[in-house]
């Protein structure tokens, strides 16, 4: 789990530094109407430059963050054959997939795991850990590249980032919904808002956050059923099926950061089939045995 929780960590960074600035600077002043009600139009527009700012900062700075989080060793020059080769079949797989050629990266990690990141699909990062260099062959390697090109070719960071900015807009209305409600039915402030409306919008967010993860973890579960696909077709379905089966069938150690996790080959177990970030491996295989 390396990828996702990168991303979703960094999204609620600048989530809550947007959130404090605009505060700060009385932008959000406008969604009061001196006790009359909420100014939806306001809220949905503040709530929209809010949800899609947070999304979109993380997209573009996700390759920085990655190599700052990572510690990536970046392939610049290949110092040996094994490197050499690990590029070479990058760019292969990024031509047959018609993609601009990624960066190509190692880090040090026992567990066996690789991820893609970046802002579009022709500025991209691909990395690998050095366990799964150690631990997986040639075949099964390319087979792991070729999914994480796939991610890229795919485009699944940008659909990611929209999604999330669509969840963080819909958590951000609903939850200062909730607040004015509470402050005005409960507490029967009559103008302005009272601190029931800050204490209840920030518990219903942080609720409504984690609920509304769902629906982007149920994505991630699609999007790594059709990079599993794209492996296939760059590396063979039976290397594909079998660099599977060997994540399936060791005790994986600590691997990729939440943050990242959404974005790597082996996902973690997390807290339910709703909360995967990945489907299940035995899933996975079977898609890719069912596919003629």
């Amino acid at each position: 789990m390396k990828r996702i929780f990168l991303f979703l960590a960094t999204n609620l960074a600048v989530l809550a530094v947007l959130s404090v600035t605009l505060r700060l600077l009385g932008v959000e002043g406008i969604l009061d109407e001196q006790g009359v009600g909420l100014d939806i139009n306001s809220l949905v527009i503040f709530a929209a430059v809010l949800g899609f700012g947070g999304s979109l900062i993380s997209l573009f700075i996700s390759k920085w963050t990655a190599k700052r989080m990572m510690g990536l060793q970046m392939i610049e020059t290949p110092r040996s054959s094994a490197e050499q080769w690990l590029v070479d079949t990058v760019r292969r797989q990024a031509e047959q997939a018609g993609i601009g050629m990624p960066e190509v990266a190692i880090y040090q990690g026992a567990e066996m795991n690789a991820f893609a990141t970046g802002w579009n699909r022709n500025n991209a990062l691909v990395a690998v850990s050095s366990g799964l260099l150690q631990q997986m062959d040639r075949a099964e390697v390319e087979a792991v590249l070729g999914h994480e090109v796939s991610h890229v070719a795919n485009g699944d960071m940008v659909t990611l980032a929209l999604i999330q900015g669509v969840v963080n807009t819909f958590v951000i209305v609903l939850s200062r919904v909730i607040g004015h409600l509470v402050d005005r039915v409960v507490f029967k402030t009559e103008r302005g808002h009272g601190p029931a409306f800050w204490i209840t919008a920030i518990v219903a967010e942080l609720v409504l956050g984690i609920l509304a993860s769902i629906i982007v973890m149920w994505f991630s579960r699609q999007r790594e059923y059709r990079a599993d696909a794209g492996g296939a077709q760059l590396a063979g379905r039976n290397s594909m099926v079998s660099a599977l089966a060997r994540l399936g069938g060791v005790q994986q150690p600590e691997g990729l950061p939440d943050q990242l996790a959404a974005f790597g080959i082996s996902g973690g177990k997390g807290l339910g089939d709703l909360f995967r970030t990945h489907p299940r491996i035995e899933d996975r295989i079977a898609r890719l045995r069912a596919v003629e």
